[in-house]
């Protein structure tokens, strides 16, 4: 079973913290994320020895990766929100000389990347969150119907979040090449999403 840690635990009520300036969208994304996983572990458990129900190692196993990526979407939620302090604390670096421009310059350019990289990461996590939700529908206990569409339109929320997080902070990476890397990946991300919500539509 899943544990929050403290740290796991403040990471979360700083998302509800209307003060917190620090940890935003990209952080209740991951945080949808693994609430979207442990539902989805939840019914896959619910589901075992049902009738007319898949074999139990089917649902073992859609658990197991369910924990798994409950776990490192918590953990990629305090990422995110260390991700943004990097680039607010980059921003405060001092530039009266050309070498102090530089290298906040540098700075800069390294948080952002950093600030587009981890919801991407995430991003993939809550694909994968989707996938095991839809190895679920159809297959899984009714009585807990509820809980997997919950964990749909979280897993779909939570994909969208990290989305936008992404093409938000790949507009201010001036290195093409890394931009276009980013770019790349979350465009592939987009068209399974949209292609699995019509399907599922």
């Amino acid at each position: 079973m899943t544990t929050w840690t403290d740290e796991d635990m403040a990471a979360f009520l700083k998302v509800v913290d209307a003060g917190d300036d620090q940890t935003g969208g990209g952080t209740a994304s991951a945080v949808a994320g693994a609430m979207a996983a442990g539902l989805a572990g939840m019914v896959a458990r619910l589901s075992i020895g049902r009738d007319g129900m898949e074999p139990e190692p089917y649902y073992r196993e859609i658990d197991a990766e369910a924990q798994v990526l409950t776990g490192s979407l918590l953990r990629g939620g305090r990422e995110d929100s260390e991700a943004f302090g990097a680039v607010m604390r980059a921003f405060t670096l001092p530039k009266c000389t050309d070498e102090e421009k530089a290298a906040r310059s540098a700075a800069i350019q390294e948080g952002m990347v950093g600030a587009a990289k981890v919801p991407l990461e995430n991003a993939e996590r809550c694909a994968a969150v989707l996938g095991l939700v839809t190895r679920l529908q159809g297959r899984s206990n009714q009585n807990a119907a509820s809980d997997l569409a919950v964990a749909a339109a979280l897993a779909r929320t939570a994909l969208e979040g990290c989305l936008a997080n992404v093409a938000i902070n790949v507009e201010s990476i001036k290195d093409s090449q890394t931009a276009a890397g980013l770019a790349e990946r979350a465009a592939a991300l987009r068209a399974a999403l949209d292609q699995g919500e019509a399907v599922d539509g």
